[in-house]
């Protein structure tokens, strides 16, 4: 998986967007079927995995998952992390796809009661992408996915990648 993430190509079009330091730090493979359906509600993605724990200004709260410590980012970092989503089935309106309230990632970080309003005032986007096609997100995008209506799969490798390896003195855990 590491050696998929470092392929030039990707890394190409991350640092085209964050600069020549960009890298991969974290990839999730999402497997929605019909043996594994679940609803994803309208979100950003805020907490990033850290070497260790030190209270930092704009940084929090803090959590601790399968012993690697989390804080949720301020907005200045989360614009220099970007994912590429790498599709490894269809996604259509019948499996869950992707779907992002456009224009949300230049409103900052957003309360859940903001989320929920924009989520009413905003029409969503459904991506339906093919099979080997690409979705860029910024973590603070709000995005949210249905359940599958189907049994077909919508399997999606989701890489991170960040402009540095330390934030505000906080280093991040690269898998």
């Amino acid at each position: 998986m590491a050696d998929f993430a470092r392929d030039p190509r990707l890394c190409d079009i991350a640092r085209s967007f964050l600069g020549p330091a960009a890298f991969p730090f974290r990839a999730t493979l999402f497997d929605k079927s019909g043996q594994s359906n679940w609803l994803v509600v309208w979100h950003q993605d805020t907490a990033l995995p850290l070497r260790e724990k030190h209270e930092t200004r704009g940084w929090g709260p803090w959590s601790v998952k399968d012993g690697i410590h989390y804080a949720h980012a301020p907005a200045n970092t989360l614009e220099q992390i970007v994912a590429i989503r790498v599709h490894l089935d269809d996604s259509t309106t019948d499996n869950g796809p992707l779907r992002v309230l456009p224009g949300t990632h230049n409103r900052g970080l957003l309360t859940d009661d903001e989320i929920h309003q924009l989520s009413l005032e905003i029409e969503p986007d459904e991506c339906h992408i093919e099979l080997g096609g690409l979705v860029l997100m910024c973590p603070l995008i709000v995005h949210a996915s249905s359940k599958a209506k189907s049994h077909q799969s919508r399997r999606v490798l989701h890489i991170e990648y960040a402009a540095h390896a330390s934030f505000d003195g906080l280093t991040l855990v690269v898998a």
